[in-house]
């Protein structure tokens, strides 16, 4: 039986070094491949590492395409440049399972700054990289540091044909993500739809601008903006003020402080 591929692309050179070297050079470095009635062990092989989703992709271009590839998810100070790479290797190679593995989806530290509101971004961005091809998140801290176990538990599990896998730290982020999903429906809060205007509106009210800048931007006089703030206001159950419009708009996720653009002043 011929071993399992596996490549990497990682923009830390020392991550890259010492993934390849552990599975490559422990003889344990082996998972049961194949259902309960035809499983076999077959060996773990780190065929090829890259520091960068273009060498990875033209690298494939001339090269057999691996069983499994192992993503990071910040390129270049860039924090989701993960998701790219997800979902140009799932368009063009559909049968290599992609295997998120980074720090970045940890559950935040109970004294964390805008701890909540990371929570959400996080399952938001993990739901996006399933839709795009992922199908396993493995931490690169885990307990007791580094341990290659890790992603070999993850090719384990998709080899018995499980569907994904979240190893601990990730899985403790979805966890409270999800509870704060299903207290947000429990409360109704989730009960209504954002128009791609009203949320227009929410991010300029967020930026700062004046009445008349957003009447501008949305090029709708300042009695109908008044009445969308008076409508958005009563849908989300709170006093007609721009500040609380956008504190529940961020607390529901329905905005994303990253998402608002500040207008140049004089």
């Amino acid at each position: 039986m011929s071993n399992i591929r596996v490549m990497m692309v990682d923009d830390e050179p020392l991550i890259r070094k010492v993934v390849k070297m552990e599975m490559n050079e422990r003889s344990s470095a082996q998972v049961e491949s194949g259902d309960v009635d035809g499983s076999v062990m077959r060996r773990v092989e780190m065929v090829d590492t890259f520091a960068d989703g273009p060498a990875l992709l033209a690298a494939l271009e001339n090269a057999l395409p691996p069983d499994y590839l192992l993503v990071d998810m910040e390129f270049q100070g860039e924090p989701t440049g993960g998701l790219m790479i997800t979902r140009r290797v799932h368009d063009r190679y559909p049968d290599v399972k992609i295997i998120i593995f980074s720090g970045r989806f940890d559950n935040p530290t109970p004294m964390e700054e805008g701890r909540m509101q990371r929570v959400h971004d996080i399952g938001r961005v993990v739901m996006e990289a399933l839709s795009l091809g992922a199908s396993a998140f493995v931490s690169k801290n885990a307990a007791g540091g580094f341990s290659i176990e890790n992603i070999l538990r993850a090719i384990a599990c998709l080899e018995r044909g499980e569907k994904c896998y979240f190893n601990y730290p990730v899985m403790l982020t979805l966890k409270e993500a999800a509870e704060h999903y299903f207290r947000m429906v429990e409360s109704h809060d989730l009960d209504f739809d954002l128009s791609p205007t009203e949320h227009r509106l929410l991010l300029l009210e967020a930026a700062g601008c004046t009445a008349n800048e957003i009447s501008h931007q949305l090029d709708e006089n300042d009695k109908a903006i008044q009445e969308r703030q008076k409508d958005l206001s009563r849908r989300l159950g709170i006093v007609n003020k721009s500040a609380a419009r956008v504190a529940k708009a961020i607390s529901l996720g329905l905005i994303a402080p990253r998402d608002v653009q500040f207008l140049p002043r004089q």
